[in-house]
């Protein structure tokens, strides 16, 4: 996924070990569900943001629309 010029990757992100943030479980969650897919237990923030791409880009629901 291109992330643009101004996004860092995540694994470069100064607070990235930290434990992933409330908003991040509870949208991993949502997005866990609807693909069916069961998040890990004791993510960091940057793992939580790579599992939030990887289960956005296989969501039907935010892809309908696009000819992927």
């Amino acid at each position: 996924m291109d992330r643009g010029p101004l996004e860092k990757n995540p694994e470069e992100w100064a607070t990235g070990d930290e434990p992933m943030t409330a908003p991040q479980e509870s949208y991993l969650h949502t997005l866990a569900r609807e693909s069916g897919e069961d998040v890990p237990e004791g993510l960091t923030k940057a793992e939580a943001s790579k599992l939030i791409d990887e289960l956005r880009s296989r969501s039907q629901r935010l892809n309908q629309g696009d000819d992927n």
